[in-house]
């Protein structure tokens, strides 16, 4: 997880903070953060999509990229591929899951915390047209 996904009275403060680096992104990052940015809302992309849609990496790299750079782009439309909700940022990727009107599936009363999944099939976009010669 990143101080950049945190909330802003959670985030560490760091003495060893280095912000001579804190403009630098790597290139795959800002290509990742491209394509977060382009999921319309209600709708989401697993790790593993987004690293197909580049030809490049997989979804350990994407997963690695949202946890840094992540809280600068709408960081709740990358999710896992078994709709889990993002595990420490549950309830606020709730809240906008709620405000976009993105698929869910209601948790039974048997689940862990009562929290709904995403419902993937519905919610899962593949690119569609607005992603035409996008690369």
């Amino acid at each position: 997880m990143s101080e950049e996904s945190l909330p802003d009275d959670a985030r560490p403060e760091y003495d060893d903070a280095r912000p001579e680096y804190a403009d630098a992104l790597p290139e795959y990052a800002e290509r990742v953060l491209e394509v977060a940015e382009l999921i319309p809302r209600g709708r989401v992309m697993t790790y593993g999509d987004v690293a197909e849609w580049l030809e490049d990496g997989g979804p350990r790299q994407v997963g690695r990229v949202m946890a840094l750079y992540g809280g600068a782009v709408p960081w709740w439309r990358v999710v896992r591929a078994d709709g889990v909700l993002l595990p420490g940022h549950e309830l606020r990727a709730l809240e906008h899951y709620r405000a976009e009107g993105t698929p869910l599936k209601e948790a039974s009363r048997a689940a862990e915390g009562h929290l709904p999944r995403l419902d993937m099939k519905r919610a899962r976009w593949d690119g569609g047209e607005r992603a035409q010669g996008h690369t």
